[in-house]
């Protein structure tokens, strides 16, 4: 019964530090199993889905030295099985990045098919798309995706993405990698974790040239070599915590942030009548009076993170006015706006859009993190509201962010991780 009790009405101030971004992290370990060298990657964030990566490639023969917490070194010099199929890998959504590492490096790879957050429709077409163009021949049967390019191996070709995927962008590129011949990916997606992942690569002996653009091109090579590698810190974290500032009106300088990656959260926060000061590797944000209204449109990089809209329409929820939240990425992004309701808020959907009206306050209920970013939404929420909050199944919420409770302690939240009754009524009677 893991949940998180919240007391709120606290106004958030101090420092916090940005742990690695989770999702350049999943990409990265998948990276280790394409060469037999020792791969090192440091900055890793300790949460469930980073460790679920971890145990996976271990479980096919991978070599792993979790050195501390936050630094692995892995060895795939003596992989035995291809196959990647367990109980915990089928709940993250990242699975396929394993397909394209092992299909680069052995030209036959099988891995359950992605779970993750219920946000809406993910399909993996544009995956199969990719492995397809590359030379494989993919198959989905009893809940696995296989990939088969043993006959004649992987040859890079021109692919074409119909829709922007980070997910299909990074898969094709970790497989033409170790292709014979020149790939060219259009349509690519732009994210920092694709940036990441390709600045990793090169540093294992790749050529790819052009990530961070809607065009990458990557010559094939024979092997790749070691590497010490650090993940880039996490903008998604780092915004959550941007944006725990303007809810509660604290003052949060958020350290060990790439401030470009945040620009799209940072021009919006400024539209509330919040002051950002920008520094070379922190972003200070001091919540304003009474938050002024706006309209947010959720787009691929360097727009609107979809990852921040539900963070975002907490603020939007205390904003004098109607704003508007319109999600154009995943059409099931709005399921967590009922629980928001029960601590309050006037947020009407009508389609793909969220209509806010602003009200006084918000006031403690009983909630469930519906998906990772939601969770987290809830949880600004509760620290906002009067009274308390309980968050329930927060296993979502500890997929993707680190040492959540402790770093909001540091900042002046009253909140707990219980795991019983007991646990929740001490905490109740401690806090008052």
């Amino acid at each position: 019964m893991d949940k998180y009790i919240i007391k709120g009405g606290a106004r958030l101030v101090g420092d916090v530090e940005i742990s690695g971004a989770k999702n350049a992290a999943l990409a990265l370990l998948a990276t280790t199993l394409m060469t037999d060298e020792k791969v090192v990657i440091d900055n890793l964030p300790d949460v469930k889905d980073i460790n679920i990566v971890i145990d996976s490639i271990a479980e096919i023969g991978a070599k792993v030295d979790r050195r501390d917490r936050n630094t692995v070194a892995v060895q795939a010099d003596d992989i035995y099985d291809v196959v990647v199929n367990n109980e915990y890998v089928k709940k993250i959504r990242t699975s396929y990045y394993l397909l394209g590492a092992l299909l680069g490096r052995y030209k036959y790879a099988e891995v359950t098919l992605p779970g993750g957050c219920n946000i809406g429709s993910r399909p993996i077409d544009q995956h199969i798309k990719g492995f397809k163009a590359l030379g494989a021949k993919v198959k989905i049967e009893h809940g696995m995706i296989s990939a088969d390019a043993r006959e004649h191996g992987l040859v890079g070709n021109n692919v074409y993405f119909d829709v922007v995927s980070v997910g299909a962008t990074i898969s094709v590129m970790l497989a033409a990698t170790l292709a014979e011949g020149k790939t060219r990916i259009e349509n690519a997606a732009k994210e920092p974790q694709v940036v990441d992942v390709a600045n990793m690569l090169n540093t294992m002996g790749a050529n790819i040239k052009g990530a961070g653009t809607d065009v990458i091109r990557i010559s094939g090579v024979k092997k790749l070599h070691k590497t010490e590698y650090s993940v880039i810190p996490d903008p998604i974290e780092a915004a959550t915590f941007m944006m725990a500032a303007v809810v509660t009106k604290g003052n949060i300088l958020v350290k060990n942030v790439i401030p470009k990656h945040l620009e799209a959260v940072t021009a919006k926060i400024l539209e509330t009548g919040s002051i950002v000061e920008e520094f070379d590797d922190a972003i200070r944000v001091i919540g304003g009076g009474k938050l002024e209204t706006t309209h947010i449109k959720t787009l691929p990089y360097p727009g609107f993170p979809t990852d921040m809209q539900p963070q975002f329409t907490v603020a939007l929820c205390l904003a004098g006015g109607t704003s508007t939240v319109t999600e154009s990425l995943f059409e099931s992004r709005f399921k967590y706006v009922d629980e928001l309701t029960k601590m309050g808020a006037d947020i009407r959907v009508e389609g793909n859009t969220a209509i806010i009206r602003g009200v006084d306050k918000l006031s403690g209920a009983e909630v469930n993190a519906l998906d990772l970013r939601a969770g987290a939404a809830l949880v600004l929420a509760g620290i906002v509201a009067d009274g308390f909050t309980t968050v329930e199944d927060v296993y979502f919420i500890q997929r993707g962010y680190e040492r959540f409770p402790e770093k909001l302690r540091k900042l002046g939240a009253t909140i707990e991780l219980v795991t019983s009754e007991k646990e929740e009524q001490k905490f109740r009677l401690r806090v008052g």
